[in-house]
């Protein structure tokens, strides 16, 4: 064994796909934000905790409005996602620069993003490790998918500008219902 700094520690543990999140502020103004801190806080009802930096616009409008929508990109997007992720959304619109769409959402004011395979709209349901850690925690209110997008293949980020795209499914037996 040798030695692993601390600081790439998150880069063994990155825990799912790069996301947009999306929001609106209370101005109307919608923005989007890469995220990849992100995990399932549970199956149902489906409740996601996510960190958000406090230095981003989305940081202010999420914890103005308490809601957003998790929009995520197959691999066919990750250059509009890096690009999303490599602007700032207080001098740029960032739907424009990258070229996506917004669409209406049924129960949250923030868009979804037409490109991406999925879209889940979500309300901020508990703040109390925002101030320590960043951490909102959502729940799933509506879910969306693009049946012309079957079989997407997404990224995941693992430091330094480098991501892998998800690989080949194996199946084991599940005695979990």
């Amino acid at each position: 064994m040798k030695e692993l700094p601390l600081a790439e520690v998150y880069r063994l543990i990155e825990p799912g796909p790069v996301v947009l999140l999306t929001t609106r502020s209370r101005q109307g103004r919608a923005n989007v934000m890469t995220m990849s801190w992100h995990m399932m806080a549970e199956i149902a009802p489906p409740t996601i905790a996510c960190v958000v930096s406090s230095n981003d616009l989305s940081f202010f409008a999420l914890r103005q409005t308490k809601e957003c929508v998790i929009a995520v990109p197959a691999v066919e997007l990750a250059e509009k996602v890096v690009k999303v992720g490599n602007c700032s959304g207080r001098d740029t619109d960032k739907f424009a620069t990258a070229w996506l769409t917004p669409l209406r959402a049924e129960r949250v004011s923030a868009p979804l993003v037409a490109e991406c395979f999925a879209n889940l709209e979500c309300r901020v349901v508990d703040t109390r490790l925002v101030n320590k850690y960043n951490l909102f925690v959502l729940a799933v209110l509506k879910a969306w998918v693009d049946p012309g997008q079957p079989k997407p293949k997404t990224i995941h980020h693992i430091g330094n500008g480098a991501f892998i795209v998800d690989g080949d499914v194996i199946h084991f037996e599940s005695r979990i219902p």
